[in-house]
């Protein structure tokens, strides 16, 4: 009998990648979402024609009859995610994120799915790393630390670390795997991130081309690479919990060099203009990934270089939505 998955926020953009990759695999899939964020686009349009879909907001109960009552495989990914967002209403990004969380960890009480993953994020370990209490490359076993608990921004990691405690002490009774994803970026992402804000600006011709916070670094990691790690972790059979770092520790980068490169590749040269970064923006983020290569041993990475080419070349043929720019980035 072929797997059941349901992902949660799978209109969204990992969401889509990882549907679409267990669909080719021969899964059954259910695709939960609210379009809040999610976008019902040709991409979707194509996941929908093979896949179940369910129109739900999680921060409301989730009523007996709306999921399917046989499900292997529950993939949690449905967030208010995004710096902006964070800063203009974080107690909405704090409260969507724990009720989607608290409701779905209770639906799957009742239904008891082999396995549960969540996504969770790179900037549990930020505090820590801010404070000290924490080296690069970060493992998964840095304390969870609020350097600045009322920022508005805190908000996001305070969202997920909560939502890690109420899965990991499911444990007795679900595999729970947690990954922590590090900026990941590719098609259909948005407008909001570091990645596409850069996209754009290239597209409509800045010049001078604006760069907040140019000497911070980060560890870019594209979908493809990001959804194959969360598919691995999900099917370890070891019954224990299992948290992982999601992300590419090969390619870290200064934002000021990955607008270099992004230029290159888009054969243009403006000048750049190197900006103060955002407040509570961490100078660097990298993993450790010694527990994600037992995972995936020899797997090699997308090129940045390759990963910019692709984001380049999709968002040039995508009807183009709502403009980030103006929106200064932190590097997410």
């Amino acid at each position: 009998m072929a797997e059941h998955a349901l992902i949660t926020g799978g209109a969204g953009f990992i969401g889509a990648h990882l549907a679409r990759r267990l669909l080719d695999e021969g899964a059954e899939v259910t695709l939960v979402d609210d379009f809040s964020r999610g976008q019902r686009d040709a991409t979707f349009a194509d996941l929908e024609r093979r896949a179940r879909l369910v129109r739900h907001d999680l921060t409301r109960p989730i009523p007996a009859e709306a999921f399917p009552t046989r499900v292997d495989t529950v993939y949690h990914l449905a967030a208010v995610v995004g710096v902006q967002r964070t800063q203009d209403d974080p107690g909405r990004v704090l409260r969507t994120n724990v009720l989607a969380a608290t409701h779905l960890f209770d639906w799957c009480d009742l239904t008891r799915p082999d396995t549960v993953f969540l996504s969770s994020t790179s900037e549990f370990a930020d505090g820590a790393a801010h404070l000290g209490a924490a080296t690069f490359p970060t493992s998964e076993e840095v304390p969870f630390v609020l350097a600045e608990p009322h920022a508005p921004r805190s908000s996001y990691a305070l969202s997920k670390a909560v939502a890690e405690s109420m899965l990991l002490y499911r444990a007795e009774r679900l595999r729970v795997r947690i990954g922590r994803y590090f900026n990941v970026y590719g098609p259909r992402m948005g407008h909001s991130h570091v990645i596409p804000q850069f996209v754009d600006r290239v597209l409509e011709g800045e010049d001078p081309f604006r760069v907040y916070g140019g000497e911070h670094t980060r560890a870019f990691c594209h979908v493809d690479d990001a959804v194959a790690a969360t598919v691995a972790l999900t099917r370890l059979p070891d019954p224990g919990p299992v948290i992982a770092n999601i992300g590419d520790d090969t390619q870290e980068i200064r934002i000021a060099e990955l607008a270099r490169l992004l230029l290159q590749v888009a054969g243009v040269s403006p000048r750049l203009e190197i900006l103060g970064a955002p407040a509570n923006s961490p100078a660097r983020r990298l993993p450790d990934l010694s527990r994600l290569r037992r995972l995936l041993p020899g797997r090699t990475p997308v090129p940045l270089e390759s990963g910019l080419r692709q984001m380049l070349d999709w968002y040039k043929g995508e009807r183009r939505g709502p403009s980030a720019e103006g929106v200064p980035h932190d590097g997410q």
